[in-house]
Formats: structure tokens, sequence, C-alpha cells
């Protein structure tokens, strides 16, 4: 066992600790994300819920007492219009009639300027002399609020006069008990009181209380007001307790509560397999780095004056054991979680070696980029495993340019020792996809480079109308002013390579030249490139005015 490994196991121990921690972490707050989310809507369900039902049962007692109101008015206009002898019998049997067609009236009676001559029903005999009235309409309407005036045997009535004949309602029959079963109710017509179930309820005047249904906690009771605004403006205040509430909507809640779980175990069962899939791969990932199946891919990068190969940019491809070919957009994101990026790095770099090792010792002027993460320059030991792979290959450490982004250079003094470092052993270093952070001429002159590569997204917004084509321009300056060599990627058309050449860019890569190769197809890509392709492709340039 080497002295490395009891790190290289506790470094493992602690990553897998943390992704453990982490999984619990997620699973509990993705739980009870559930069932917030759950209860929120639920909530907001059932509020939504009762509100429709106390709308619904508002509607039918406002037309209800609407109703009753203006039949009547009505009935009163038809006495005073009925062509009979006032208190005869046919007048009595008149009102009788009326009085049995209507249940909720007590008595209706026949005036002689303010003295009842006759009348019918339940009070007959019985003088109501209530004081001033709570309306007088333009219609004629006088109109008695139930209270203490109005009251017989106890029972506070409604009064309506219209011309000389009046009509005493009771209003405990305009709330009906069925529906309003375990509520206390008020209604209010033109903001006075008309009604209450039971009979002198304690209730919120109308104007206190906002629209809708409101959960009062504090009160462990749930309050509605309705309003309705057609012939008369009624309102409608109901209260019940709470508990009555939650037991009218249990079933939906424990229903729905049954879904949320299944839903949590759901989420946590996916979360599971998920991991014990990244888990999978992430063990496979290694065995891949350990067995060599970290495979190369080489993509040129041309000298745009002349158009020879000068090098080529390593991609690592992670071949599986079926033979199935994976980007690093896929295993990257896995072996950063696994702490594996330096290993693929050294797998890569063994890679070149083991493909190029013969020609880059043979052509020392060659270069081939590879990118180095901020977790290589993290680590303690990739710089001396880096520098003994290539001592080991005889090959220069010129040979191998370095590719860091910008989001290495985040710690700056760690990225700044390890960059000197390697440029003190003969390596160069460029700074890889520039323009797609926050670096600044300031910021990237405390640090020793050699190259500077322009992002593919400046590069195909030239010769466009766009806010990243103008952007180039300035990323060209900085590169000239730190004396840097200018690399742009993502090269596609001749276009692009003229208006490059003019602002004075030397290198590129992209699809115009080629896509990236294998080592074999690379090799013979240089090949080619150096006699008949190259010729055809500095003629080309040359025709078009560009070199």
């Amino acid at each position: 066992m080497t002295e490395a490994e009891p790190a290289r196991r506790t470094r493992r121990r602690r990553r897998h600790d943390t992704l453990l921690l982490g999984l619990v972490t997620t699973a509990l707050v993705g739980t009870l994300l559930i069932f917030v989310a759950a209860a929120w809507f639920l909530w907001r369900e059932s509020i939504d819920a009762e509100e429709e039902r106390l709308a619904q049962l508002a509607q039918a007692l406002g037309q209800r007492t609407e109703r009753i109101i203006v039949d009547a008015r009505g009935m009163l206009e038809r006495f005073n219009e009925l062509e009979v002898e006032r208190c005869s019998a046919a007048h009595l049997d008149a009102m009788h009639a009326a009085a049995v067609d209507a249940p909720y009236v007590r008595a209706i009676g026949y005036l002689e300027a303010a003295e009842r001559r006759c009348g019918v029903g339940f009070l007959q005999g019985i003088e109501l002399r209530p004081d001033s009235a709570d309306r007088i309409y333009e219609s004629g309407v006088i109109a008695w609020w139930p209270g203490p005036q109005t009251a017989i045997a106890g029972v506070p009535l409604f009064l309506m006069r219209y011309g000389s004949h009046d009509v005493a309602i009771d209003p405990r029959t305009l709330l009906e008990a069925g529906p309003l079963e375990g509520l206390r109710a008020g209604l209010w017509v033109e903001g006075l009181r008309l009604a209450s179930s039971p009979a002198g309820a304690e209730l919120p005047p109308p104007e206190s209380l906002p629209a809708g249904v409101t959960v009062d906690h504090g009160g462990d009771r749930v309050i509605s007001r309705f309003s309705l605004g057609t012939v008369l403006p009624i309102d409608i205040v109901a209260i019940e307790p709470l508990g009555r509430f939650w037991g009218r909507y249990w079933p939906t809640l424990a229903s729905a509560g049954g879904v949320a779980l299944l839903l949590a175990a759901g989420w946590i069962w996916g979360l599971l397999r998920y991991m014990r899939h990244r888990q999978s791969l992430a063990r496979e990932l290694r065995d891949a780095i350990e067995t060599g199946r970290i495979r190369v891919r080489y993509q040129p990068i041309i000298d745009l004056g002349s158009g020879r190969c000068v090098g080529a940019e390593a991609l690592a491809r992670w071949e599986r054991e079926d033979g199935e070919i994976i980007g690093p957009e896929t295993f990257l994101p896995i072996a950063e979680q696994a702490g594996l990026v330096p290993y693929i790095t050294l797998a890569v770099v063994d890679a070149v070696l083991a493909d190029l090792g013969g020609l880059l010792r043979e052509t020392p002027q060659l270069r081939i980029n590879v990118n180095v993460a901020p977790e290589d320059l993290a680590s303690p030991v990739f710089g001396r495993h880096l520098a003994e792979r290539i001592g080991a290959a005889r090959v220069s450490p010129r040979s191998i340019k370095l590719e860091i982004t910008e989001r290495a250079l985040v710690d700056s003094e760690r990225a700044r020792a390890q960059i000197d470092d390697f440029r003190a052993r003969g390596h160069e270093v460029a700074i890889d996809d520039f323009g797609t952070g926050y670096s600044s001429l300031s910021y990237l002159e405390s640090f020793s480079l050699d190259t500077l590569k322009i992002d593919k997204t400046f590069v195909d917004a030239i010769g466009q109308e766009a806010v990243t084509s103008h952007v180039i321009v300035h990323v060209i300056e900085m590169a000239k002013s730190l004396e840097l060599d200018a690399v742009a990627e993502g090269v596609t058309n001749h276009d692009q390579v003229a208006w490059l050449l003019e602002q004075g860019v030397a290198h590129g890569q992209g699809y115009l030249f080629s896509r990236a190769l294998s080592a074999r197809r690379f090799l013979a890509y240089l090949r080619a490139n150096s006699g008949h392709e190259a010729r055809s492709i500095r003629r080309f340039w040359r025709r078009a005015g560009t070199a």
C-alpha cells in the first residue's frame, strides 16, 4: 500500500459522508416541500369550496328575502287598488287569503290615517303604533326594521306600509333553519339588520368584515360575508366553529394527505434510485480511469495565416465496456461529485503521451492542449504526478500546453502559485473560454499566461449586429495589451477567418478545419495538412487577400 492510499481512502470516505448528508438533506427538504405544497393547495381548495358553498347559500337567502319584500309591496299595492268596501267581508276575505298564501306574513291591516280600522292574521285586534319609521321611500313605502318598537309577544317584526294597507312579516322565516344548521347567521338589508339565526345572535356588522371567507384561528371560527346588490342591497354574515369546517373537509384532506405521502415516498424512492445510479456510474468511471478507458479526441489548432496545424486540444471521452462513448458534459459532473477530476486529467495526459508521445519527441514545436480544472489546481499532488508522467515519457513539458478556465482563477493565490510552477517547469498556460467569466484586464495582469482563447460565443457573432460582436474586439485588444497569443474557438467559415486575421488573431480551431479526431485520424490530418491541403488553404486565403 502506498503512503497516499490511506489519505485517498479518507478523502473517499469524506466524499461519501458528504454525499450521504446531501442525499438525506435533499430527501427531507423535498419531502417537506411536498407536504407544504400539498397542505397549502388543499387549504386553498377547502377555502374555495367553502366560499362556493356559502356563496350559494347567501345567494339563495338573499334572493328569497328580496322576493318576499318585493312580493309584500306588490300585495299591498293590489289591496290599495282593490275595488271593494273597506273592512267589508270581501275585503277581509281577500286579506285573509293573501295571509294564508304567504307563510311569512303575520298580519295584514287596513288603516285610515294612523288608525288601524281592520285586519287579519295573528295580530288581529292588536294595535301597532311604532315610532318614526326606519325608511321612507319615494315610492311611498314606509318600513320599520325589527326592534323593540315592532315586537309582539317578544318577536320583533318587520313592518311595511304602502298606501292604506300594512303588513307584518316575521323575519325568522327569512333564514331557513335547514341550510343554516350549525351556523350563526345574520341578514342585513340596506345596512340594517333584518333577521338572524338564532334570534338575537351576536354577529359582527358586515362593514367590519372582508368579502368572502375568513378563518379566525384566534376565535376558533370561520366567518363569511357575502353581499348582493340587485333590487335591494343585501348582506349575509355567517359564523361556524372551525371544528365543523375541518369536519366537513376532513375526508378530502385525509385522502389528499395520503396522496402527498405517496408523492413523498415516490420522491425519496426516485432520489435514492438516482443516487444509486450516480454512485454506480461513479464506480464505473473510477474503474474506467484505472483500466485506461478514458480516450482522447484531438481538435486541430490552425495557424490562420498559413493554414498549418500547430497543435490540437485534447478532449476527453469515456468509453464504457459496451463500447458506448460518453462526452465530458455527462461524466464530468459525476467526476466532480466523486472527486475524480484530477485523475481524469491525468488519464487524459496518459492517453496523449501514449497516442502521440513519439510524435511530440520528434516535433517539439507541436503543442497538445490539456484542460486543467479548478480541482486540479486545488490538488496537492496533481502537479507532481503530471511532472512524473511527462518525465517518464521523455516529452518536453513545453509540448503539453495547459488550458485553465476563468473559473479556476477564483482562488487567485493558489491558482497563481500553481500557474507559476507550471510555467517554471516549461509548460505554456492558456486561459480558456475567455469572455464568459468575470476577468478584467487588471485581474489577468496578475497572472503569468501565454495564450488567451476566445470563446465560440464571440466568434459566432462576427459580422452580426449583436452585443457580443463588439465584445470580441475588446477581448482581442486585451490579449494584445497583455502580449498574449489569441486563439479563436468555434471557427466555422472563411469570413470569420478573414476578420480574425484583420484583427491580428493568429490561431483558430473549429469545424471549418476539422472536428475532433481520434489519434490515428489526427496523425493522418497532420500529414495531409503539411502537404496538399495546407497549400490549398493558403492559396484560398491569398486569393481572398488575407495573407
